[in-house]
Order: C-alpha cells, then sequence, then structure tokens
C-alpha cells in the first residue's frame, strides 16, 4: 500500500513541478527559472549526498560517458517543459510524458537487458491509441466526420 501511496504523490509532484516551473519561467524567464530550479536542486542533491555519504558507494571512474549527460538532458527537459506547458492541456502533457517513459524505459531494457517485453509494448500502443482517440474527438474539424452513434 505504501508504495501505491509513494506512486501518486510522485505523479502529484511532476504535475506540481510543471506549474510551479512554468509559473516561475512568466516571472524571471525561461532560463532564469531553469537555472534556479537545477540550482535548488543541487543544494537539496548536496545536503542529500553528505546525510548518505557513508552508505553510498559510488565510484566515479565506474561511471559510464553517458551518464554525465543527466544533467543537460534535465535542463533541455524542463526547458522543454515550461515552454509546452501553456500550449498543451496538463492531460496531455502527463500523457506524452507517460508514453515517452514507456517507450524510453523499453529501449533501455532492450539495450541494457537484451529483454523486449511485449506486455509494455502492448500497453503502450493501446495508450498511444488511445491518446489519438481522444485527440480526435477534441479536434472540432474531426468531429464532423464521426458518426453521432459513435460518440
Amino acid at each position: 500500500m505504501i508504495y501505491i501511496i509513494m506512486s501518486i504523490l510522485a505523479g502529484v509532484c511532476v504535475v506540481l513541478s510543471r506549474i510551479v516551473n512554468f509559473k516561475l519561467s512568466q516571472r524571471v524567464g525561461l532560463f532564469q527559472s531553469t537555472f534556479f530550479n537545477y540550482m535548488v536542486g543541487l543544494i537539496f542533491s548536496i545536503i542529500f549526498l553528505f546525510i548518505n555519504s557513508n552508505t553510498l558507494n559510488i565510484s566515479i571512474k565506474r561511471l559510464p560517458l553517458w551518464a554525465y549527460f543527466g544533467g543537460a538532458m534535465g535542463v533541455l527537459i524542463v526547458v522543454l517543459f515550461s515552454y509546452i506547458t501553456p500550449k498543451i492541456s496538463s492531460f496531455y502533457l502527463t500523457l506524452f510524458v507517460f508514453i515517452g517513459q514507456i517507450f524510453v524505459g523499453i529501449i533501455i531494457d532492450y539495450i541494457s537487458l537484451n529483454t523486449l517485453s511485449i506486455g509494455k509494448i502492448v500497453g503502450g500502443v493501446l495508450v498511444l491509441i488511445g491518446l489519438f482517440y481522444n485527440l480526435r474527438l477534441d479536434n472540432p474539424s474531426c468531429q464532423e466526420n464521426i458518426p453521432l452513434e459513435e460518440i
């Protein structure tokens, strides 16, 4: 039960962080808000590192080169979300992120573990079909082509 509550809270935090980042970018600018976002994240990461330095066994020499690009990728994602948030509804933005996470997770699993989960692929495709269907229903120009019985 605790894991279900934690996953719901994580989802709420993702949506709230997008809204806060968007509001901050409106007030101080897109790149300045991204800078503050990462500075706060850096400060809390350093505090977490000092608190858990005895239990963490991290060797910088063992990390692959691509692991060092996570921060740059994060900056791009925060800037992109701050730019896109006012243009797309929160529902669709959340669905796009979810679909992206599913398919990137499938790719990472395939590259790192040489496994391909058919269940994840089918689930991702079903969510993608549902998203396209919902987008079609929301688009007024497409509703003229849909018979009334199907709605």
